[in-house]
């Protein structure tokens, strides 16, 4: 990597823009960074790294960034820092714009504007620059990817940091260990350490897990086997568990076995006497059964012989109603002829009420003959009728054209005073059609005003509501930062405290006999003990959460604030400065005249409408007019045609009614007439008839009786019966002749009799006795049930706790040799002899690279006098750890880094960083660093040692590096031409290039 030029604008002290030409600083490859204190030499680095990773070291990242920003810039002026380099081949410029708040360009205050940022490569064919990216993700990773290294490995590689590394040289074992892990990511071993840490505990959980599952297991068999088994006396984890519950749980299987055989046999003799009792209690019952049928059959002959008499008088009843059935018809026929007979006269009685008087004695042929009188009178009326219909067709007529001739007086004087006024309406409707013509052109010149009118005031209510949120959301994120800043200050004091009494926390842990956790031993004589106010990991867990909630709240109410400004900006540019008030107003004015206008313009339709209404009514009218004109002419002739022939139709009817209103009323009276004379002709007929049918079937009747043997006819139909009685009758004696069958066959049965002879059958004994064996049976099938399920269930519990037993053995080999693995790389391992851990190991290689790359400056540097090297003795608490000494070939001995001097500290230092870069560098991909800057710590050497660590770095040049020097020692500025002076100033500071 080599840098080129950087341009810097309202950065840090500088107010305006500056420019450092690195590539003509370079050329001399040693050069000097120097000025005031405060004037901003580190600035010019932060500068290199804000550009390259969009953020600068330390603490001086403050926010978003907003603090990047010089206060003595120009308001109108942005903050800008652009770098030129060369990296992996690739000639890049990185443009950055820190996020700001510049000044409205409307109206008062200041708006946030987010951060930028470019990235261009140069096309060296073309000659031009080539955009490349701006998102901030996408630039930090190719820049990252194409140096190798994260920002905190470039400020400690690039921007040599003295002061740490004469710290580095003095820090104890814990603290080289937390700089080499961030330079060289040795966070994988650390995980590594934790990773088989969670296994040997996961293992561990498992094994015991297995353990529970098989004494659990072990516990069901004992429920099972009852009294048959016990437990041996372990608990989960110990070794021997699964052979001592396989050992018990085979005991338990045989003698569960045993009992079942018992069991068995127990059954056996149970189902036999089950069987007797059965067989004992069946003979009883069927002895009780047949009894008990021949005692109830000799009962049923007792009941049949008592009711003989009454058998006997149904028989003769019924034999009485079959020679009744015989008269039957005749009864029939003799009653069919009654009832017509009274029908009949009934009948003629009526038909002769309806007549006059002096029909009262006319036989049935005088009747006919007076109807057939009239029905001839009748004929002769019809055309007389024909006559007096068609005379009310023409008094209906002359009606209709009178009516109709008052109708068309009416149209005409309707459509003369209408046509009277014809001119007027329409020039009113034309009228009417212009004014809502131009009011739907003032509608569509009104609506495109209108929709800027109503979002200007959306956007200025937006506006105000914006402005007044912003203070309070300003003041919400001032003490969510402040909040922030406390919680992490807590939490650091918190575990500071932790540290300091961390040996208590590790002491309580401690048993006598068991090595110790840090060093390993197994005796501990003075154990430290916790202090008032001790802060356990709970407590320092509990602060970190809250730190990490109240960053959490701190970053959201940023996020909030940034938002609300981006909002504030975007009403603002919409609505502009004008009051709120004021657009109301207009939009208002405009609202109102949009919906005047509207409705003027709606009634457009309508009046077009009105005004084609109006012209069809008044075609209608000049057409209704000529039509009742013609109506007129024809109404006239057609008015004499009718008046003749109604005279001559009205002496016609005169003669034709006689004496009645009207033809038809005589009509109706000659047709009634001769309808009541044929109803009574007929009347008298039907009347004659039934008599004679009448005593035609009385002969018949009395001649049937007599046949049949009974003395009246009236005998006989006593003696018949209806259906209903007849079948109980025969449903009396049909149950009597089953019961008497039924009698006699049960006591003709042989085995019924045989029965009745013997003893009564003792049935509540037998049943007794059966149901004694019936639940001596069941106690042993139940017995012999419970056996056997308890050697299916001992069984199957042996089965899964053999199979857990199994499943559980390579459980515990990886748990022993996870536990080994575990312990080796977290040095508590006896095979780890010198109590190393896995990351520390790594650690102390990678140092040993740094110490061999440093010795070959470091000699150059003392005149060969010092040799840096790694030493992995034990520090304290009983553990190997990152131990750097220096080798003085003056006295041969070796010590502790810590007993340099100043001066000797500090090129110490120097050869230590210049190493460490370029380990680092190796390590991350062999990207070639061909700038580099220590910062300070010259003024702590001698002249000789001072021309000796300028020459080390002069020697650089011979690698095509160039180095900057930042200090401000005055000897230094003689001794090195090329130079960048840092000049203070009450407007800010400025940068200066000399000696090139």
């Amino acid at each position: 990597m080599r840098l080129h030029r950087l341009d810097v604008t309202a950065f840090g002290p500088f107010g305006d823009s500056q420019t450092v030409d690195f590539a003509a600083l370079s050329t001399a490859g040693l050069f000097l960074l120097h000025g005031p204190t405060g004037a901003g030499k580190t600035s010019v680095l932060d500068a290199v790294c804000y550009a390259l990773y969009g953020s600068v070291p330390g603490a001086r990242q403050s926010g978003q960034g907003t603090g990047l920003r010089s206060d003595h810039a120009a308001p109108g002026v942005r903050t800008e820092v652009r770098l030129e380099l060369t990296v992996a081949g690739r000639r890049l410029e990185i443009t950055r714009q820190p996020p700001w708040e510049r000044p409205k360009k409307r109206g008062t205050g200041t708006t946030l504007d987010k951060a930028q940022s470019w990235l261009r490569a140069y096309d060296a064919p073309a000659g031009v620059w080539k955009d490349l990216s701006r998102s901030h993700q996408e630039i930090g990773e190719e820049i990252t990817q194409l140096l190798g290294m994260s920002r905190e490995q470039f400020c400690q590689v690039v921007l040599l940091p003295q002061g740490d590394f004469a710290r580095f040289l003095r820090a104890d074992a814990e603290a080289r260990g937390r700089l080499l892990g961030r330079l060289f990511d040795t966070q994988r071993f650390a995980d590594v350490e934790k990773r088989l840490a969670e296994r040997r505990r996961a293992t561990e959980a498992r094994v015991r897990d297995g353990d529970a599952a098989l004494l659990a297991d072990a516990h069901r068999m004992q429920q099972a086997a009852g009294d048959a088994m016990e437990l041996p006396e372990l608990t989960p984890g110990e070794p021997g568990l699964a052979e001592a519950v396989l050992g018990a749980a085979a005991v338990a299987r045989s003698t569960a076995r045993e009992r079942l055989t018992v069991a068995h046999c127990t059954l056996t003799a149970a189902e036999a006497a089950q069987g007797r009792a059965q067989r004992e209690l069946a003979g009883t019952r069927e002895l009780h059964r047949l009894q008990s049928r021949f005692t109830e059959a000799r009962q049923r002959a007792e009941r049949l012989q008592e009711r003989a008499g009454a058998h006997h008088e149904t028989q003769q009843r019924m034999e009485r109603s079959r020679k009744a059935e015989t008269v039957a018809p005749a009864l029939g026929l003799r009653e069919d002829a009654e009832t017509a007979h009274r029908r009949a006269a009934a009948a003629e009685a009526h038909a002769r009420g309806m007549l006059p008087d002096t029909y009262a004695d006319a036989g049935a042929a005088g009747l006919a003959a007076a109807a057939r009188r009239a029905a001839e009178e009748l004929g002769g009326l019809e055309s007389a009728r024909g006559a007096e219909q068609r005379l009310a067709v023409l008094v209906e007529e002359r009606g209709g054209l009178d009516r109709q001739e008052r109708a068309d007086e009416d149209v005409l004087r309707e459509a003369d005073a209408w046509l009277a006024d014809w001119d007027t309406l329409r020039a009113a409707l034309q009228s009417r059609v212009e004014t809502a013509q131009e009011a739907a052109t003032r509608v569509e010149q009104l609506a495109v005003q209108r929709d800027p009118a109503q979002r200007r005031l959306a956007a200025a209510r937006t506006r105000d509501e914006l402005a007044a949120d912003l203070e309070q959301v300003q003041r919400r994120a001032l003490a969510s930062e402040q909040g922030a800043l406390d919680a992490r200050a807590h939490w650091l004091d918190l575990k500071e405290q932790r540290l300091n009494g961390i040996a208590a926390e590790l002491a309580a842990h401690l048993t006598d006999g068991e090595p110790c956790a840090v060093c390993g031993a197994t005796e501990h004589p003075a154990p430290a003990r916790k202090v008032a106010g001790h802060v356990d990991r709970e407590a320092e867990e509990a602060a970190l959460a809250a730190h990490q909630r109240a960053d959490e709240r701190r970053a959201e109410d940023e996020r909030r604030l940034g938002l609300v400004r981006e909002a504030l900006a975007a009403a603002t540019a919409e609505a502009g400065d004008t009051p709120t008030a004021r657009l109301a107003a207009e939009a208002d004015a405009l609202e109102q005249d949009h919906a005047r206008a509207r409705r003027d313009a709606s009634a457009l339709h309508a009046a077009h409408e009105e005004l084609r209404q109006a012209e069809r009514e008044r075609e209608q009218r000049l057409d209704a007019r000529q039509q009742a004109a013609v109506r007129a002419a024809s109404r006239l002739t057609r008015r004499e045609t009718l008046e003749y022939e109604q005279t001559t139709l009205e002496e016609e009817l005169t003669q034709a009614r006689g004496t009645a209103g009207s033809v038809a009323a005589r009509a109706a009276q000659l047709e009634r007439q001769e309808a009541l004379l044929t109803g009574a002709a007929d009347a008298v007929r039907a009347a004659e008839d039934a008599a004679q049918h009448l005593k035609d079937a009385d002969a018949r009747l009395a001649d049937a009786a007599y046949r049949a043997g009974f003395d009246t006819p009236q005998a006989s139909a006593d003696a018949l019966l209806d259906a209903a009685a007849h079948r109980e009758l025969q449903h009396r004696l049909d149950a009597w002749q089953a019961e008497e069958a039924a009698v006699r066959a049960v006591l003709a049965e042989a085995d019924t009799a045989t029965a009745a002879q013997r003893p009564p059958a003792d049935l509540a004994a037998a049943e007794r006795t059966a149901a004694e064996a019936e639940r001596r049976l069941r106690e042993a099938a139940s017995a012999r049930d419970l056996a056997g399920r308890r050697c299916t269930e001992l069984d199957r519990l042996s089965t899964r706790a053999t199979a857990g037993a199994r499943t559980l053995a390579p459980l515990r080999e990886e748990y022993d040799r996870v536990a080994r693995l575990a312990a080796l790389t977290a040095g508590t391992s006896a095979d780890n002899e010198r109590k190393m851990r896995l990351e520390s190991y790594v650690l102390a290689a990678r140092l040993e690279q740094v110490a061999a790359a440093a010795t070959v400056r470091l000699q150059r540097m003392s005149a060969g006098r010092y040799t840096l090297v790694h030493s992995d003795d034990r520090s304290g608490r009983g553990r190997s750890g990152l131990g750097l000494h220096v080798v003085d070939a003056w006295t041969g001995r070796e010590r502790d880094t810590a007993t340099l001097s100043g001066g000797e500290t500090f090129f110490a230092s120097l050869a230590l960083a210049l190493g460490l870069a370029d380990v680092v560098t190796d390590e991350a991909g062999g990207v070639r660093l061909d700038t580099l800057f220590i910062d300070e710590g010259f003024g702590s050497l001698d002249d000789q040692t001072l021309d000796e660590v300028l020459d080390v770095l002069d020697s650089l040049r011979e690698r095509d590096r160039s180095v900057g020097i930042v200090s401000h020692v005055a000897d230094l500025r003689r001794r090195i031409h090329a130079q960048l002076q840092v000049v203070k100033g009450r407007s800010g500071s400025s940068l200066r290039q000399r000696g090139l």
